[in-house]
């Protein structure tokens, strides 16, 4: 049983300016494939919803116009566009080869900046498409020289700097395989990911920076060096100035420096559509991280729709997404590249005490023309009474947001803090398909609380109990017909059970994401939270994000975390677990608040059995919050069997969650 998603907002909070979005790429990209592709309907090339259509219905037409408008360069062509349409399975693009590097770096203007290198103490440096160019060969060429060939796998323990662009465009350039994570992971946690890879070169460095404190990671890259037994070498990017200490039992070192400075010619091997990219890795916090692997031609194809198409991103633009190096927006970031457009890489924390407006100062130095964020970042900034416009925003036409649903409440503050004509864009997607399932484009409108619409070759739908598709009423995300840019593979899983299982066990031939959605009567996209921490009483399934959104405009309400369980005696119970502001205490007035703020903003079944304050919530290491582990913590799981503790922010949050399962469920047994 479901209930109805209320749909308040009748008109749309932002409508497109009609000469931008004619002028729009997306909008060109309309007028091409109705002229080169005969695409039926677009006879208004800013109607994004009969753009969508066609996009669904005639999938290989559409895939083939991607390809076609952004020029891409094959060494050998494909014999059709999709040869089996199935899922998993689907094989795309049969018969071509290609190289990501070489669409990276062909648009890139030789004298202008490719990357822009910045941190949380304001400074920065510049990359040309020329010295980019070099690096990348010299780099490349070092890789080959170390042993790694293609097929072989190069990881990075890096930050979010130039260093690791650098290193993955080589690694690609060579057909090898790539991978990173941050350094705010313990070596065990990193080991834990990349071991199964059994690499040929770790890249490091000495540290990074976050929250005006330099963190010193030389003796953690040492010891994750010694946890990868297949490495032929490490390499030591010296960042943050700490010294490498010398000589030492952990095989060969070589300074990134001698590695970045030859001089070669940049050789680039041609791969097939389907040859390995990269592995991106599950946040792990139920088990062993799951490898994803994905392929150059779909990520080429996806990153240049996404990019090129639904962000309008072109030569002159610059993208600053703040991110790190194991969420999957850093790999959509670095795609900014196939755009001719300037990257903006950012090392440090979002909201340094020092300085918590950097990333609004340097998007203004900057000239930023596409700025993305979550949307903690801007309930953060509503809160602490920050003021962007303060700067020069006047280049910034869409603020870009993803990680978790956007409260409508996000959408004025961005409108008058930031500008009244900036585009709010939110989007929805995942680590798995390293894209979006639902966003927004130039030619779409922007209802508060809501994303726009789904993306461009996504035939998404939301699916009831029974597996019927639904429309205004809350359903499991789906997509019904394969993307270029679904996995490949799981690596280390040679059936591809591991595969099916997690995304098409639930229907068959139909991807299951995990979510929570609606799809309204305008065409727009709700997301509620993740399917598999429903909440649901007396049969009806309630969202998570449903709840957060309206308590986390709370003033007195820094976070939000609301968890349904259900108990060994029958019973249901909902805590909700609050983190205040300074200075605010739980006490009942505040109670009463939130319940009818609840009762208000959502419904009556939405209000939580209790309301319980915590320090802080534990989160995944992208910022997700922990909803599934901590349900089952309630439930009286111990902590080992959950998650895995390196994955997680602050593990010591956990031990809260178990002692207060433990103890409730000793209660129960004790009644019954």
């Amino acid at each position: 049983m479901t209930t109805p998603r209320p749909e308040p907002y009748t008109e749309p909070f932002f409508t497109p300016d009609p000469k931008s979005a004619a002028h729009s790429r997306i909008a060109d990209f309309a007028r091409w494939a109705a002229r080169h592709r005969g695409a039926e309907g677009l006879q208004d090339p800013t109607d994004y919803r009969a753009l969508y259509q066609w996009s669904v219905t005639d999938l290989e037409g559409f895939w083939a116009a991607v390809w076609e408008y952004f020029d891409i360069d094959a060494t050998t062509e494909y014999e059709r566009v999709l040869a089996e349409e199935t899922m998993p399975g689907a094989r795309w693009f049969p018969g071509a080869t290609l190289n990501y590097t070489h669409h990276a770096l062909r648009n890139l203007q030789p004298d202008a900046p490719a990357i822009t290198a910045l941190d949380e103490t304001g400074a920065g440096y510049e990359i040309t498409g020329r010295e980019l160019r070099a690096r990348v060969a010299s780099v490349a060429a070092s890789l080959r020289d170390l042993g790694v060939g293609q097929g072989d796998r190069v990881v990075g323990y890096l930050p979010n700097t130039p260093h690791a662009v650098i290193a993955f465009l080589a690694t690609a350039s060579l057909g090898a395989v790539w991978s990173v994570c941050g350094q705010d992971y313990a070596p065990k946690a990193a080991a834990d990911r990349f071991a199964q890879l059994e690499p040929t070169v770790l890249i490091t460095a000495d540290g990074y920076l976050f929250n005006d404190t330099t963190h010193d990671r030389r003796a953690a890259s040492l010891e994750l060096t010694a946890a990868l037994p297949t490495l032929k070498a490490t390499v030591l990017v010296d960042h943050v100035g700490l010294a490498w200490p010398e000589g030492g039992d952990s095989g060969l070192m070589v300074p990134w420096e001698d590695a970045v400075t030859r001089v070669e010619y940049l050789a680039i091997a041609p791969v097939p559509f389907d040859h390995p990219l990269w592995v991106v890795f599950s946040s792990g916090t139920t088990g062993l991280p799951k490898g994803i692997v994905h392929g150059h031609g779909g990520v080429l194809l996806e990153h240049l729709k996404t990019l090129g198409l639904h962000t309008d991103l072109g030569t002159g633009d610059r993208l600053l997404w703040y991110t790190t190096t194991h969420w999957m927006m850093w790999n959509l970031v670095v795609s900014t590249l196939l755009t001719g457009a300037t990257t903006c890489t950012y090392d440090g924390s979002p909201v340094p005490q020092a300085r918590p407006d950097v990333l609004w100062e340097l998007a203004a130095r900057h000239k930023v023309t596409v700025f993305g964020t979550s949307p903690q970042y801007l309930l953060t900034m509503a809160k602490l009474g920050i003021e962007p416009s303060v700067h020069d925003l006047s280049a910034i036409r869409v603020v870009g947001c993803t990680g978790s649903a956007l409260p409508a409440s996000a959408y004025p503050w961005v409108r008058d803090h930031v500008g009244a004509d900036v585009q709010l864009a939110s989007t929805s997607g995942g680590t798995d398909i390293v894209s979006g399932f639902a966003g927004s484009a130039s030619t779409t409108s922007v209802w508060a609380g809501e994303l726009s619409a789904p993306s461009l070759g996504v035939a998404l739908a939301a699916y009831d109990a029974r597996g019927t598709p639904v429309i205004h009423q809350v359903g499991e995300l789906v997509v019904t017909r394969p993307m270029p840019s679904m996995p490949l593979y799981f690596w280390n899983d040679p059936d591809g059970s591991r595969y099916r299982d997690a995304y098409f066990g639930a229907y068959s031939g139909v991807w299951r994401h995990g979510d929570w959605i609606t799809l309204t009567s305008h065409g727009s996209v709700i997301v509620h939270g993740r399917s598999d921490a429903t909440l649901n009483r007396n049969g009806v399934r309630l969202g998570s994000a449903d709840i957060h959104d309206v308590v986390e405009r709370l003033p007195e309400i820094t976070e939000a975390l609301v968890i349904g369980a259900e108990e060994p005696d029958g019973g249901y119970w909902m805590p909700l677990f609050v983190v205040l502001a300074d200075g605010v205490a739980l006490d009942d007035s505040l109670r009463v608040r939130i319940r009818d703020a609840i009762r208000t903003g959502a419904s009556p079944r939405h209000v939580p059995d209790e309301i319980l304050a915590v320090r802080a919530l534990p989160h995944t290491k992208t910022g997700k919050k922990l909803e599934v582990p901590v349900k089952r913590l309630l439930q009286g799981a111990s902590a080992e069997q959950v998650l895995n503790p390196e994955a997680v922010d602050n593990p010591d949050l956990i031990a809260y969650f178990a002692r207060l399962g433990a103890e409730r469920n000793k209660r129960s047994a004790h009644d019954t």
